[in-house]
C-alpha cells in the first residue's frame, strides 16, 4: 500500500471528510485522490474483486462512507449491466415483535462495507405477493432478491426459476433443490416443543400455528402428527385464527378453548404475539402458568422471559438467517459456478 493511503487509513471520518473540496460531489476519482490509489483500484475495491487485498477493500468503504459517496447507479447500470442492489420483499407487518426488522437489519449489516446495497420493498396482505417480484426483474433495478413467507409451490419461485434471476428465499419450497435458501426446521422445533410438554406432564395441547398454506406451518403440522401419535399427546390446532393474526383474535380464541376444554394443559406458541396473548387469556381463566398449565413459544426477539419468566421458550436466530441469506445471493452475482448456499437450521434440546 502506497505511503499516503497508510496516512490516510489513520485519520478519523471528520478529517477524511474534510478532504473533500468545498461543493464537490464524491466520486470514484475523489475516493482515489483521497486515498492515493488509482481509480481502476478504487472502481475494483467497491466491487469487492478477489485481486484486491482486505486492507485496500477496507480502506476504500472507510473513505467511501466517511465523505457521503453515492454510486451512480444509472450510470453503473449503462456500463455494466448491474445495479449493485439487492432488493428484499417481505410483508408490511404491524408486530413489532416479528422477525422483518431482525431478518432486514441482518441483511443489511452483511452487505454493508461490500459493493451491494439493500433496497427493501413491502408488500401487503391484501396485494399480490407476486406483483413486487414481477416489478423487480422487468425494470432491473435490483441485481437479486431475497423474500420470506414461502409456500410449497410458491409462484415467485416458479417466476424467478423461469426468468433464471438471482434469488434466495428464508424457507423452502418444493424446488428447494433447484434455489437457494435458509430454512428453520420447524418439524424438528415441534419434536423438541412435545418432548419437552411431555416430559413436564403435558397431555393436551393447544397449538397456535402460522397461516397454514405457509410452508412452515405445514411443516409444523407434520411435526404434531409424528411426535404428537409417538407421545400419547392430544393436540387441537388453532382453526379460523393463526399467529399472524390480531392479538385480541388470538386471546378470544384461546379463552373459548380454555373455556370448552379445562384438560388442556399446555399451548404451543409460534410468535410472541400469540404466546402473550394466550398468557392473557389463562391469567383471566385463573390458570397458573408454569404449574397448572404451560405456554411454550417459539420467538425471534428475547423477550417473553421479561413478561413472564416461567414460559417456556424456543429462540430461532433470525440474524444468523439474514446474514446467511445476504452471502447467499451475493455468491450468485459473483460466481454462479459455486453450488447455490443452502442451510436448514434444526433446533435440537439443550435441557
Amino acid at each position: 500500500m502506497k505511503i499516503t493511503a497508510i496516512k490516510v487509513a489513520k485519520l478519523n471520518e471528520e478529517e477524511l471528510r474534510g478532504l473533500v473540496n468545498a461543493g464537490e460531489r464524491p466520486t470514484l476519482k475523489t475516493i482515489a485522490r483521497i486515498s492515493g490509489l488509482a481509480v481502476t483500484t478504487v472502481s475494483r475495491a467497491m466491487r469487492d474483486e478477489s485481486d484486491i487485498g482486505a486492507d485496500t477493500k477496507e480502506l476504500v468503504a472507510r473513505i467511501a462512507e466517511a465523505i457521503g459517496y453515492v454510486p451512480n447507479r444509472a450510470g453503473l447500470r449503462l456500463r455494466t449491466g448491474r445495479t449493485n442492489v439487492i432488493s428484499l420483499v417481505v410483508p408490511a407487518e404491524g408486530d413489532v415483535l416479528n422477525n422483518v426488522a431482525k431478518l432486514t437489519n441482518s441483511i443489511a449489516k452483511e452487505l454493508r462495507g461490500t459493493q451491494f446495497h439493500l433496497n427493501v420493498l413491502p408488500w401487503f396482505p391484501d396485494e399480490d405477493p407476486l406483483r413486487p417480484i414481477k416489478y423487480i426483474v422487468e425494470t432491473r433495478s435490483a441485481d437479486a432478491v431475497i423474500f420470506n413467507m414461502t409456500k410449497p409451490a410458491d409462484e415467485r419461485v416458479a417466476y424467478l426459476l423461469k426468468k433464471q434471476f438471482p434469488f434466495v428465499t428464508h424457507g423452502r419450497t418444493k424446488w428447494a433443490d433447484q434455489h437457494a435458501y435458509y430454512d428453520y426446521d420447524n418439524t424438528a422445533f415441534i419434536g423438541v416443543a412435545l418432548n419437552r410438554l411431555a416430559k413436564r406432564g403435558r397431555k393436551n395441547i393447544l397449538a397456535i400455528l402460522p397461516p397454514r398454506n405457509q410452508n412452515y406451518s405445514q411443516d409444523m403440522v407434520r411435526g404434531l402428527e409424528q411426535e404428537g401419535a409417538q407421545l400419547a399427546i392430544k393436540y387441537r390446532i388453532s382453526e379460523n385464527v393463526d399467529s399472524d393474526q390480531p392479538s385480541e383474535a388470538i386471546l378470544h380464541w384461546v379463552t373459548r378453548r380454555l373455556e370448552q376444554s379445562p384438560e388442556i394443559d399446555a399451548v404451543l406458541c409460534t410468535s410472541s404475539k400469540a404466546a402473550i396473548s394466550a398468557i392473557v387469556a389463562i391469567e383471566k381463566h385463573g390458570r397458573k402458568l408454569g404449574q397448572d398449565i404451560d405456554v411454550y413459544s417459539k420467538e425471534v426477539i428475547p423477550i417473553l422471559k421479561m413478561f413472564r419468566e416461567n414460559i417456556i421458550v424456543e429462540i430461532e436466530d433470525v440474524g444468523l438467517a439474514g446474514r446467511f441469506l445476504a452471502k447467499a445471493a451475493i455468491q450468485q452475482l459473483q460466481d454462479q459456478s459455486l453450488p447455490l448456499m443452502q442451510q436448514l437450521e434444526v433446533p435440537t434440546d439443550t435441557l
